[in-house]
C-alpha cells in the first residue's frame, strides 16, 4: 500500500483541506427526525421563532457531516485503524439550511505506539463557514506504520 498515508507521513502543523459542502434541509430534517427531534432541527416555522432564527443543523448532524468529509478526504486514502475516542467537541455557531461549510484538519501531535506496527496522530478538525468556526473536535487516530 505505498500510495496510502502511513503514520510516518504526518507532521505536526500539517493542514489537510477536506473540501466543502452545502447543508441540505431534507438530509438535516431526516437526521433530526431519527436522532435529535427538537423543533429547531425539524420544523422551519418553529425554527424561525427560536434563538437560532432558522432551521439549524443538529450538532450531532454536523459531527456526522464532518466525519463523512474526513473519511472521504483523508482516512480513505490512509492506513487509518480507527480512533480510541474524541478528546474535545465544540459546537460554536449554528449552521443553517443552505450554509456552505468547509472542513479542515490540522495535525497537532504524533506519537509512536508501544505496538511497533502503529502510531497515533492527534488532529483538530474544524468545520467553517467562511472564516467563522462552526464546530470543531480533537481526536487521536491510529495509523499503520511502514514496514
Amino acid at each position: 500500500m505505498p500510495d496510502l498515508l502511513h503514520f510516518e507521513d504526518f507532521r505536526v502543523g500539517q493542514i489537510f483541506p477536506l473540501g466543502s459542502r452545502t447543508l441540505d434541509d431534507d438530509e438535516m430534517i431526516a437526521f433530526a427526525r431519527e436522532f435529535d427531534p427538537q423543533p429547531q432541527h425539524l420544523d422551519p416555522e418553529a425554527a424561525k421563532q427560536s434563538i437560532l432564527g432558522g432551521l439549524a443543523a443538529s450538532g450531532w448532524y454536523l459531527t456526522a457531516f464532518a466525519m463523512r468529509m474526513l473519511v472521504d478526504g483523508l482516512f480513505n486514502r490512509s492506513t487509518s485503524l480507527g480512533a480510541p475516542g474524541i478528546d474535545e467537541l465544540q459546537w460554536r455557531r449554528p449552521a443553517l439550511v443552505g450554509d456552505t461549510l468547509r472542513l479542515e484538519s490540522e495535525v497537532l501531535d504524533t506519537r509512536a505506539s508501544s505496538n511497533p506496527r502503529r502510531g497515533f496522530v492527534k488532529f483538530r478538525v474544524e468545520l467553517r463557514r467562511g472564516e467563522e468556526r462552526v464546530m470543531m473536535f480533537v481526536c487521536s487516530v491510529m495509523f499503520k506504520r511502514r514496514g
